[in-house]
């Protein structure tokens, strides 16, 4: 049987509606990069082959959710449009070539042998029960509070994204809680690997998890240094199930404006902004996002959290939950599973 061609990430594209057009990004001197341009659907299904002609007007229908289309160029190329609508009629996100999406060799999905995450719980402001926990790298013979010192980033993002998928379906299965999740940090370098949709799919699937169970924190200074590629890159994440959190929300100078390229899921208020919780203006400013996050569908954390006495303030500015020294520590897979239980 022969082997299956990989995915490997080809450029990124925006379905624009106003014009009716697909508007693709495929750099010069990649496989796609005749496909590099502005594109009616009629002139871009006369280099499809067979069935694939007519999927493309059924895909940017007027919708919401996820896309996941694999189509035939008429010389016999396979290509993949993966991403998501970001309103009812725009969508964008990533353009992949190759056979075998989703699928991956079981070999990648074991990771390296001294990778010991630690988890620190994330508490509802509702009723105080942990809802889920962010992911923090750590390694055996390291202190314990010791951040990751080695490994290339793909390496460190593989082996994290495997062992927090790993540890919160086993804390699902001992709790009996099914509405656990789990957060992880990528670099915008993570994401736009061309393997990560297809990994992430593949853990989700594994260890049977429903959507946003896996939810990616990206830091927006470190996103925006590849903005279109980033945005491309999460629109694929968030078509496989993956949750997408902003991070550090507040600390630069254009994250409303990242907001409005992206659907995420949640927002993490920088701990420099919580760390002021009680003077005036700050709370207006706190009590500001928290709005824009409800009216945006958006869940809000204030991380960094010191004082226990704190709940009841950023509980009355609108924040859905917390996360900090205040509630928890950092603690390794077997002591979160003992946390959860009381």
């Amino acid at each position: 049987m022969p082997l299956m061609k990989p995915v490997q990430a080809q450029g990124s594209w925006k379905w624009k509606p106003l014009t009716g057009r697909l508007e693709i990004d495929a750099p010069a001197g990649t496989p796609l990069s005749d496909l590099g341009g502005s594109w009616s659907l009629d002139a871009l299904e006369k280099m499809l082959e067979g069935l694939s002609r007519g999927r493309l007007r059924r895909v940017f229908e007027p919708g919401e959710g996820p896309v996941r289309c694999p189509l035939r160029l008429s010389s016999g190329q396979d290509i993949h449009l993966v991403g998501m609508f970001v309103s009812e009629t725009e969508a964008s996100g990533m353009l992949l070539t190759g056979e075998s999406f989703p699928e991956l060799d079981q070999a990648d999905l074991r990771p390296g042998p001294d990778l010991v995450p630690v988890y620190q719980p994330i508490i509802s402001l509702r009723d105080g029960r942990v809802v889920g926990f962010e992911a923090l790298a750590r390694w055996n013979g390291a202190e314990p509070m010791a951040p990751p010192s080695r490994w290339e980033d793909h390496a460190l993002a593989t082996n994290m994204l495997i062992r927090a998928a790993e540890t919160v379906a086993e804390m699902r299965r001992e709790t009996r809680r099914d509405d656990l999740f789990v957060h992880v940090n990528l670099t915008a370098r993570d994401i736009i690997r061309s393997n990560m949709p297809a990994l992430i799919d593949a853990l989700m699937s594994s260890h049977n998890l429903p959507d946003r169970t896996i939810r990616i924190e990206l830091t927006e200074q470190a996103a925006l240094r590849d903005g279109p590629k980033t945005v491309a890159a999460a629109m694929a994440l968030k078509a496989v199930g993956a949750g997408l959190v902003l991070d550090d929300f507040g600390t630069g100078h254009s994250s409303f404006a990242w907001l409005a390229d992206l659907p995420f899921d949640s927002l993490k208020i920088d701990h420099g902004l919580t760390a002021r919780l009680g003077e005036a203006r700050t709370d207006t400013v706190l009590a500001t996002i928290t709005l824009l996050a409800q009216r945006l569908n958006m869940s809000t954390t204030a991380e960094g959290v010191e004082k226990r006495e704190d709940s009841g303030r950023l509980r009355a500015l609108g924040f859905d939950y917390a996360q900090g020294f205040a509630f928890a520590r950092p603690m390794d897979a077997e002591s979160a599973v003992k946390f959860l239980r009381g």
